[in-house]
């Protein structure tokens, strides 16, 4: 247990401090900006439907609670 312990203290040594344990970094940052150009696509096609179900929706004639 200990020598196998002294392998692994000694490889952490010898390892390279700025190496390329970066992470997914640049693979987190594509997706992400991947999911903002397919965002902002489907806003574009979807704004006229949505803004013209939301002016029908706030556009209800009448009261609903039976008032006048």
């Amino acid at each position: 247990m200990i020598s196998a312990l002294l392998a692994v203290a000694q490889w952490l040594r010898l390892r390279p401090a700025g190496g390329r344990d970066r992470g997914d970094v640049p693979g987190w940052v594509l997706i992400t900006l991947m999911t903002v150009g397919i965002v902002m696509a489907l806003w574009l096609v979807a704004e006229p439907a949505l803004s013209g179900l939301i002016k029908n929706a706030l556009n209800i004639s009448g009261d609903p609670n039976g008032g006048s």
